[in-house]
């Protein structure tokens, strides 16, 4: 596929033109001197799914829209980095996202054994259990030892040089965390930052950037690159920036957990930083598993948030792949209770940040991408990912239509 593919629907140039014609509409008072308006993003995990981000992302841009703060996991994480890395906070990058997304394969992220991939495409197209027994039998020792040994069918390695790549031949030539929080810093930010309504300069604030994961070893929530240091040292400035995203989308068994060996005072009881980030006490454990940050927090809209009462100069945009909460689980089989407590614990603490904090649902955008579309299907065809665009697209313009920024103020000033 081409980026043209994606771009020349004749539904996404009306949605375009839509886009620009909101140039003029009022979405956040942090500004600068091009006229762009600056937001907080939170992006939500789900797999391929990312690729409706990636149209959400766009639309908003196409109208003046700029990304400050951004936060994600899993498919919510990969768009995260990669926006956050490749170019200066004031330039429009869903373009460049694009371009690399439509030119990569995303079957061959699945790297595990061919034999294996066949089977878990074949479970994915919905072919029936009793079809499979015969395969699955023949196979089992591959099996075991994928899920037993490796705990889980597929390396991730092909995952992790892809986007080690796209981030050193962006215009920003990223190749570690040290040059991402480097450029991520004041020397980053566009000319004439300022408060819409005072004229007041901004320029003391660092741009922030979260990708979470789920560090299985010590039960810890991670948020990267803040809490890197407690498991590289000082060697995590020379990280390459694609391994913290390759521990939030490390889905359970389908890949194979990320580890980090070799941590800084293994062995030794845990030390002030672990006790401050991690709220561990225990023994520092000599190497970590991480698994998905979904498994924790799917949607870490809470991230940026600021305290009741107080007025923000710029709104926290979320945008979430999944449906929320509008239908009940079948838990008859197996197959269902399993996949009812996964979704329990991937959506339960942002569920009820949500709950408590009611203002948020003016910020959200749902796509609901998950009510036609299977998030592990890596061989989705071509027409199926141009639809997955158009759908983050046209609930991108849905939403800013919507979105009154002066209503949410007051909103939030009660």
């Amino acid at each position: 596929m081409t980026y043209e593919d994606f771009v020349n629907q004749p539904e996404f140039q009306q949605m375009i033109e839509e886009a620009k014609q909101l140039k003029n509409k009022v979405f956040s008072d942090v500004v600068d001197d091009a006229g762009n308006q600056y937001v907080d993003l939170v992006q939500e995990g789900g797999g391929v799914l990312g690729i409706a981000l990636v149209g959400y992302t766009y639309i908003l841009e196409t109208a003046g829209i700029r990304f400050f703060h951004l936060a994600g996991t899993s498919a919510g994480a990969i768009n995260t980095l990669v926006l956050a890395g490749i170019d200066n906070i004031d330039k429009a990058k869903s373009q460049q996202v694009l371009d690399v997304l439509a030119k990569q394969d995303l079957f061959e992220f699945v790297d595990g054994d061919p034999v294996l991939k066949s089977i878990m495409q074949q479970i994915i197209d919905g072919t029936p259990f009793k079809k499979m027994i015969g395969k699955l039998a023949w196979n089992y020792r591959k099996i075991k030892r994928a899920l037993f040994i490796n705990l889980g069918l597929n390396p991730g390695k092909k995952f992790e040089t892809w986007l080690e790549t796209v981030l050193k031949e962006s215009p920003n030539h990223i190749t570690t965390i040290g040059e991402l929080i480097e450029k991520r810093g004041k020397v980053y930010f566009p000319k004439g930052l300022k408060h819409r309504i005072t004229g007041q300069a901004i320029a003391d604030e660092y741009a922030h950037m979260h990708i979470i994961a789920a560090d299985i070893t010590t039960q810890t929530k991670v948020q990267f690159p803040a809490m890197a240091h407690i498991y590289w040292g000082d060697e995590m400035w020379k990280q390459s920036p694609a391994k913290m995203v390759r521990a939030s989308m490390s889905v359970p068994f389908f890949f194979v957990p990320f580890e980090i060996d070799n941590i800084p005072h293994g062995g030794e009881p845990a030390n002030e930083a672990w006790e401050k980030y991690a709220n561990y006490s225990g023994t520092i454990p000599e190497k970590v598993k991480f698994v998905d940050g979904g498994m924790i927090s799917n949607f870490p809209i809470n991230v940026f948030h600021s305290p009741a009462g107080s007025t923000p100069r710029k709104p926290t945009f979320g945008v979430k792949l999944s449906t929320y909460r509008n239908q009940y689980a079948v838990v008859d089989d197996l197959g269902g209770f399993i996949g009812s407590m996964v979704s329990t614990m991937r959506f339960d603490a942002d569920n009820e940040f949500l709950i408590q904090n009611p203002d948020f649902e003016k910020l959200i955008c749902y796509i609901d991408a998950d009510k036609d579309f299977n998030w592990l299907n890596f061989k989705m065809s071509d027409e199926r990912k141009k639809k997955l665009f158009l759908l983050g697209a046209e609930k991108a313009l849905l939403f800013l239509k919507q979105f009154d920024w002066e209503a949410y103020k007051k909103l939030r000033s009660k």
